[in-house]
């Protein structure tokens, strides 16, 4: 294959698919308003890669050349080069229409549109361009370099060819597509949110400490993390952005955020990524 490709966002979930997609071949440019949040992503995958050639996953030659796939841009306008334009913005609703707008004016005809979000609509977000075939939901697991996953959404106009071309951009870069249709949260936060919701009642009701929550699911459900270490890594945040998507979808209140996932995040206790969400955590 030789697409080149854009990557939206530097963040956590941005870096990581350029750090796959490089990895495996691919020129990548990384997109961002922010120059320090380039610097911060590039210097991410830089420590991931450390991590992989120690563990003598990769060695010295394939960290060298990912690294030499990386650019990164701080305009919009660098999509106008690339083939396949991956956004992994802030899962808001607003931003990403934005965004897809944008990108339909300045990527190359044949580009294909596709979004790693994890709950918003496709169709709504490809309704934004004139080009709703080649727009598609390709959404990654976090962390990315380690998550086997790839859910692939299709809009109500997204194109066979399209799918086809983004469940083979999958598979070259070692992970495993799951074709998912367009609905609130698609398969994977259609399931999991629940879930994380439900144990944040059980918290708040004092069914049991977060703690106990967490063990029960690692070890009677099999799970690697309990759900609530789980929406930490996520983010508190993103967690309550999800429900609200189902919530408005679906229009079932089984998926209201729990009042004390929202408390949570209006304190700014957000995750790890803030250093105090459930749990408390080490900051650099």
């Amino acid at each position: 294959m030789n697409d080149r490709i854009a990557v939206i966002g530097a963040g956590q979930m941005g870096n990581g698919i350029a750090h796959v997609f490089a990895q495996s071949g691919f020129p990548v440019t990384i997109i961002d308003v922010s120059a320090a949040a380039l610097a911060k992503g590039v210097a991410t995958i830089e420590k991931n890669l450390d991590r992989q050639l120690k563990k003598g996953s990769i060695d010295a030659a394939t960290q060298s050349a990912t690294l030499a796939r990386i650019g990164t841009h701080t305009e919009l306008a660098a999509v106008a080069e690339c083939t396949v334009i991956i956004e992994a913005a802030t899962e808001n609703v607003g931003l990403k229409f934005d965004i897809f707008s944008k990108l339909d004016a300045l990527a190359a005809d044949g580009s294909i549109l596709a979004s790693n979000t994890s709950s918003i609509s496709i169709t709504q977000i490809a309704a934004r361009t004139r080009r709703p075939e080649q727009v598609i939901g390709m959404h990654f697991m976090n962390p990315v370099p380690v998550m086997q996953l790839v859910e692939v959404i299709r809009g109500i106009a997204t194109s066979d060819a399209t799918t086809e071309r983004t469940v083979a951009l999958a598979k070259a870069v070692g992970k495993t597509p799951c074709e998912a249709n367009d609905f609130p949260g698609f398969i994977a936060n259609r399931i999991l949110m629940p879930m994380i919701n439900e144990a944040f009642y059980c918290l708040m009701e004092g069914v049991g400490t977060a703690e106990s929550i967490d063990t029960v699911m690692k070890l009677g459900m099999n799970h690697p993390m309990g759900p609530l270490t789980l929406a930490d890594f996520i983010g508190l945040d993103t967690c309550v952005a999800i429900l609200d998507v189902l919530h408005k979808g679906i229009g079932d209140p089984k998926y209201r955020a729990c009042p004390l996932l929202r408390k949570y995040v209006d304190a700014g206790w957000l995750g790890r990524k803030s250093g105090r969400g459930v749990y408390t955590y080490a900051t650099a």
